[in-house]
């Protein structure tokens, strides 16, 4: 097996020591399994895709990360709640739904809510810099091909990811 000398500045020996440790490995496997991690994120990148982080359950409490692009957005507005559909189509090829469902009741009052009196928060009930709906149900589904959307998502959504999913988004010209 050939051997490959890797130099590392004293300063640096305690960030190597401490990937050493979660790894719980040798000093070789968690450069390796480092580089891996890197490689796969950075052709993930090249490839037009980004990481994802999604909020789940009541609140938003969890999360769940993967590799990624936007497809399309909805939103819905109506008097007893909201809904923001999100479509991903993931690195694998899967299609990710993203569901958010607040209910105007569970609209957060009184001081939790801030003073609506200040402008940051009107901007964030408008959904401008930070999250505007921060209360209600998370959820998210994958599937494999985009016709299994049909009917769960607005028709006007769905022919816009289907017509991305079908065809590139950006078309390379050779002119």
């Amino acid at each position: 097996m050939p051997n490959k000398t890797i130099y590392v500045a004293d300063d640096d020996l305690p960030l190597f020591q401490r990937a050493q440790e979660l790894v719980g490995g040798n000093l070789s496997s968690t450069v390796v399994t480092a580089l891996r991690r890197l490689i796969h994120l950075e052709e993930g990148r090249e490839a037009g895709f980004e990481e994802i982080v999604l909020q789940v359950g009541r609140d938003g409490a969890r999360q769940v990360r993967f590799q990624g692009s936007l497809l399309g957005e909805w939103q819905e507005m109506g008097d007893e709640q909201v809904r923001n559909l999100t479509v991903y189509r993931s690195r694998k090829g899967k299609l990710v739904l993203h569901t958010h469902t607040a209910a105007w009741s569970d609209y957060p009052t009184g001081p939790a809510a801030g003073d609506m009196k200040e402008w940051k928060y009107w901007r964030r009930f408008f959904g401008i810099g930070d999250r505007a709906f921060d209360w209600g149900d998370y959820e998210y589904e994958i599937f494999d091909e985009v016709t299994a959307l049909k009917g769960r998502i607005p028709d006007k959504l769905y022919r816009k990811v289907a017509d991305i999913v079908e065809h590139p988004q950006i078309e390379e010209l050779d002119i």
